[in-house]
């Protein structure tokens, strides 16, 4: 996961303006990025699962498995549409169980947000800005 989350990252270098958000769990990952190269983000991070899925499948002996299933994007709509996103980055790999607190899980960049912003102003956007039901679709128009 290391390895995947440097590739990502620096994919994201290349074709954004700005990495905001990301988070790497083992079977899906998130990432809130502002680029005006969001064709070719897209496909270099088509070209980044093709490489992956390749050299994964060869380690476990399985050739033909279908590793990724699907890359989309949303534009933001709204500074609460962002904000409610990037609490959706920091916060997936809590939603799924995988740690407790966001500074915990090592994949992703919680703690330089944290560091970043300060935990008195994350709270506040967490309050301001919260998930509520996002990733039930309400996002899509």
């Amino acid at each position: 996961m290391s390895d995947f989350e440097s590739a990502i990252t620096e994919c994201c270098k290349s074709f954004c303006d700005r990495l905001h958000s990301w988070c790497i769990l083992p079977n899906h990952y998130h990432l809130l990025v502002t680029t005006s190269r969001i064709k070719e983000l897209r496909n270099e991070i088509g070209l980044l699962h093709g490489r992956t899925s390749f050299e994964w499948n060869g380690w476990e002996d399985l050739r033909g498995r279908k590793v990724w299933h699907n890359c989309f994007e949303r534009k933001m709509r709204s500074e609460r549409h962002f904000f409610a996103s990037l609490n959706y980055v920091l916060n997936n790999a809590v939603h799924h169980g995988y740690c407790e607190k966001w500074q915990d899980w090592p994949w992703s960049n919680a703690t330089d947000y944290l560091e970043t912003v300060g935990i008195e102003r994350a709270l506040e956007i967490w309050s301001e800005y919260p998930i509520l039901d996002y990733g039930s679709k309400w996002d899509i128009y």
